[in-house]
């Protein structure tokens, strides 16, 4: 079944070349776009689609209270909703995930990893821009270690995970590997499973906490 979608954004520009990307896939259909923020509150209720990309700087209502709206702690029956913007300030990563975010894009991410984070928000993942979710855990204080240790991941795992924090997509991991993105999700549920970690900005989490991250970098 093809996953519906709504486009907010100010730009005719911005919102054509969405669709023209979204429509191209076999698994996903644009079903409405809206120019502000109170347009996008008012179909997102009506029409219910799977998921909602939100831009951050909108008229009448940003996409952070959009996203408030949908998906906040509060709403009863919360809808999925992937901000995408220009501005990478991590005060807008921040409240975009506090107010139920489940992905965070720029609008210069490839067509390819705009449809990820799709496809991500649809299984329950977050997706943050590979550059932002980087550059926002090395200036984190490194969180404690999870109870897992590297050695309860296999070794094809405990690279993966390197990946992940390098901040490469699933495509991008599949390519480096030799493998099919199929085989990356896969992995990559079992990661989750074995480090109790909740999605993929989990895994970067402890492969940066671990010295795991930093192996990477000396390999490469």
């Amino acid at each position: 079944m093809s996953t519906r979608i709504l486009i907010a954004d100010d730009q005719a520009g911005i919102r054509s070349a969405f669709r023209i990307i979204l429509d191209a896939q076999p698994d996903m259909t644009v079903v409405a776009e809206a120019a502000d923020g109170v347009a996008a509150i008012e179909q997102a209720r009506r029409l219910r689609p799977d998921v909602v990309l939100a831009d951050i700087r909108m008229p009448r209502c940003d996409g952070l209270e959009v996203t408030r709206a949908l998906a906040g702690p509060e709403v009863a029956d919360p809808l999925r909703v992937v901000v995408v913007t220009t501005f990478d300030l991590d005060e807008y990563v921040h409240t975009a995930l506090r107010n139920g975010a489940c992905g965070f894009l720029l609008k210069r991410s490839s067509p390819t990893l705009l449809a990820e984070a799709v496809r991500s928000a649809m299984s329950g993942d977050t997706l943050i821009s590979p550059q932002i979710t980087v550059r926002l855990l090395r200036e984190l204080n490194p969180p404690p270690a999870p109870p897992s240790p590297a050695a309860q991941l296999t070794p094809r795992e405990a690279e993966i995970a390197r990946l992940v924090a390098r901040g490469d997509t699933n495509s991008e991991i599949a390519e480096a590997l030799f493998i099919s993105p199929g085989t990356v999700k896969n992995h990559l549920a079992a990661i989750q499973r074995r480090l109790g970690a909740r999605n993929r900005v989990g895994i970067a989490a402890w492969a940066w906490s671990t010295g795991q991250a930093a192996l990477d970098q000396r390999q490469g």
